[in-house]
């Protein structure tokens, strides 16, 4: 009998070895239960007042579309730490994808649902961005480069979801571009110059028109998307993006012009 119990223990902890993603699996799918209960509610609206209520199921509907897509880097020591973080409570954040160092793609929530990766963060008009994007981390520490297994791997992957949701090119965008304020990733060694080559976001051009002499840069960061209320984070963030040598809140020449390139790419 104690051989018996041995080897079922022992099953028990190979298992869990084999699979230490097994607790969150169950746990996901115990949330998705729940949302296909909240979302299959047939209740009337109870407005009281004495005012009737039904509900007639509608055949014209579809699942929200992702318009956005925010590219991280996770600031942490590997994949399976990043995992760890996302496949627990506590730390309540999440993500679409991870993508690896080696080029390996994790996906972690269908692109339908909410993830939790964006945070207090506006662009544009648009101020609930978990609602509106897909997030992709990338297995990164902020301060070494991008490798080309990820980077190879990230524009298959945009490819995919570009098409999949007619995605607009310039809704491609980073993490410090819609929290400018909080975030600095995915880092001034992002390749965003690479992406735009491909199709996945917009960058300047060789030789820049120089700005007019009236030209307002809060007016234009406002226009591209940036939250300008504060207009020094609003400025490093758009320098992060698209001059990446010079972080920094200074209005040179260079930079206006380069805010008036991506302004009349709008």
């Amino acid at each position: 009998m104690k051989n018996h119990i041995l080897l079922l223990f022992t099953i028990i902890i190979t298992s869990c070895a084999t699979n230490p993603y097994k607790v969150s699996e169950k746990s996901h799918k115990e949330q998705l239960k729940t949302f296909k209960k909240t979302i299959s509610k047939r209740d009337t609206l109870g407005l009281g007042n004495g005012i009737k209520s039904e509900f007639i199921g509608t055949v014209n509907f579809n699942l929200r579309k992702p318009n956005y897509i925010v590219i991280h880097h996770t600031a942490q020591d590997s994949l399976q730490e990043t995992l760890k973080t996302f496949t627990i409570v506590e730390p309540q954040v999440s993500a679409h994808y991870v993508i690896a160092d080696d080029g390996k793609v994790v996906q972690m929530l269908n692109d339908y649902l909410r993830a939790w990766h964006a945070g207090a963060a506006t662009w544009g008009k648009t101020t609930d961005i978990n609602s509106a994007s897909i997030g992709i981390e990338l297995d990164n520490d902020g301060i070494e480069p991008f490798s080309e297994a990820q980077i190879n791997s990230l524009l298959a992957l945009l490819t995919k979801l570009k098409k999949d949701y007619n995605i607009p090119t310039q809704n491609i965008i980073g993490h410090s571009d819609i929290a400018p304020s909080r975030k600095t990733d995915p880092s001034a060694l992002f390749p965003w110059k690479k992406l735009a080559e491909n199709g996945f976001g917009v960058w300047t051009d060789p030789i820049l028109l120089k700005a007019p002499k009236n030209f307002d840069t809060n007016m234009a960061l406002k226009v591209i998307g940036y939250d300008t209320k504060n207009s020094i984070y609003a400025i490093r963030a758009f320098k992060l993006h698209y001059i990446q040598t010079e972080v920094d809140a200074i209005l040179d020449e260079k930079t206006i012009n380069s805010i008036y390139d991506i302004y009349l790419k709008q």
